[in-house]
């Protein structure tokens, strides 16, 4: 009785901000959590998903540490061009569903289904070209580029599926169903576990007591963590998809209708034909998107830039400092992953208080998701400096790895109140549709910042130098989003 009386309160706040209602301050904040837990659990679940990943695969050393770690930034890269789709369409479909026009975000949901699919297998295609020989252009050596490149191959082949997963995911949040994106995530993790259990590892025995009990596996090592997240990421995406496609009221699909506001120049080819031009893209939907997803898309690609260059830099350190480097990051994401779900929650908040037409309540969204966001990341700042030996010793049972994985995160620590005010901030002016100016802001900050940093500090002081130009990069960038959140013009004039 309990989660439906939440779920009535929840839709009915909603339906507030569509219709023109008061929201008191406390109802604004119970919205905010309200959206904003599942969001983080989510983020908790897939971060815990990779997490384990790494574990898994440490368990086989550093080399094979080292092997994951060197593609990460060219994955996080390979899934940033294909997220910002999702991003773009996602957006017009919070400040529909604000207007209180489903017809019309129905229109743009079907509509962008096409479009990103196309989008990811372009994307697939150039991947998978470049992958024999991308571990080499990082700086990997040759005893562990083999397993890098295959571990690549795989992730991009199943870009379709990824694409699936994250446009059916952000479409169900701009509706502000942050429930089932949340209980998806932590089924990916538990899919993801059981499979790579299977795939990791070969056919071993294990003494339970006094008995010896045989667990199948497959042996493949690190190419397995590949293919079981793929597979895992497949089922539930897929699975997300019939669900805003057929469960979902603000964007169903089945038994609707089109809302009838086109561009007037669709065939009629007949009941199939004029079903199948439903979900070509009009020339304005295809506009929208562009203008909301392209800076964000050219930020994404530049940051990933960095992010490889980094790596990069980090590469002639040794493999011990990659996998130090790469398990770090992993270690630390569970710190930055409330921001991520509040982040979530703002957009959401953000689009459809924009879409409505209500600046006011627009920016007391923005402020009050921000500022919680700050508050959780400084105690979770607090809990990886104090935890961070245990954090690192889950992960890899090499002591060297262990130790120079320990002191960077400490050293990050003090950088995760500023880095909340960034993630979160840049989540609201995506919700507003602004992207363009906080995208050169956070480009600006990366590479004249971060990466000058770390290429000064690095021959002098390893790895450290590396972390503690990406702590002052981020306490940088969280204190300019906070003056353009203030002071910037990113609410536009509502058309």
């Amino acid at each position: 009785m309990s989660t439906a009386t939440t779920t009535i309160r929840k839709d009915d706040l909603l339906l507030r901000i569509r219709e023109g209602g008061k929201l008191s301050t406390a109802e604004q904040l119970r919205l905010t959590v309200t959206l904003a837990v599942p969001a983080i659990l989510a983020e908790l679940s897939s971060i815990l998903m990779f997490y384990i990943d790494d574990a898994m695969v440490g368990s086989l050393g550093a080399r094979a540490s080292a092997s994951v770690g060197l593609m990460a930034t060219s994955l996080w890269l390979f899934w940033s061009v294909i997220s910002c789709a999702a991003t773009g369409f996602s957006v017009q479909v919070a400040h529909l569903i604000g207007a209180n026009d489903l017809g019309r975000a129905k229109d743009v949901f079907r509509q962008s289904i096409l479009a990103s699919l196309a989008l990811a297998v372009a994307t697939m295609a150039v991947s998978a070209a470049i992958a024999g020989a991308l571990p080499r252009w990082l700086g990997g050596s040759e005893d562990i580029a083999a397993d890098a490149s295959v571990y690549f191959l795989i992730f991009v082949l199943g870009a379709p599926l990824a694409m699936i997963g994250m446009l059916a995911g952000a479409m169900l949040r701009s509706a502000g169903n942050m429930k089932v994106p949340s209980l998806a995530g932590v089924a990916t993790c538990v899919m993801d576990v059981s499979f790579n259990f299977l795939l990791i590892f070969p056919t071993r025995e294990v003494m339970l007591g006094n008995w010896a009990v045989t667990i199948p596996g497959c042996g493949l090592g690190v190419p397995g963590a590949a293919v079981g997240t793929v597979c895992a990421e497949g089922v539930v995406g897929l699975f997300m998809l019939w669900y805003a496609v057929c469960r979902q009221e603000e964007l169903r699909l089945t038994g609707e209708g089109r809302s009838g506001k086109t561009n007037g120049t669709r065939p009629k080819n007949g009941l199939l034909g004029n079903w199948l031009s439903a979900f070509v893209p009009e020339k304005q939907v295809l506009r929208r998107a562009s203008d909301i997803a392209s800076p964000i898309l050219l930020q994404r690609v530049l940051m990933n830039a960095a992010q490889i260059v980094t790596t990069m830099i980090v590469a002639p350190l040794g493999a011990v400092a990659i996998a130090a480097n790469a398990l770090g990051i992993t270690a630390e994401s569970l710190c930055y992953m409330p921001g991520y779900g509040l982040g979530g929650a703002a957009t959401t908040l953000v689009g459809q208080s924009y879409g409505a037409g209500r600046r006011r309540l627009t920016e007391r969204f923005a402020w009050l998701t921000t500022l919680i966001g700050i508050a959780v990341m400084s105690f979770m700042g607090v809990v990886m400096y104090i935890a961070a030996p245990l954090m690192m010793a889950t992960l890899t049972p090499d002591e060297a790895v262990r130790q120079l994985g320990v002191e960077c995160l400490r050293i990050e620590a003090w950088a995760e109140p500023m880095f909340a005010a960034s993630i979160v901030a840049m989540s609201c002016f995506v919700g507003a549709g602004d992207t363009r100016k906080p995208a050169l802001m956070n480009l600006f900050s990366m590479w004249a910042v971060r990466i000058t940093l770390a290429a000064l500090l690095a021959p002098r002081y390893g790895l450290h130098g590396v972390w503690i130009g990406m702590a002052v990069e981020l306490t940088f960038r969280g204190m300019i989003f906070l003056i353009r959140l203030k002071w910037g013009r990113w609410m536009k004039d509502k058309k």
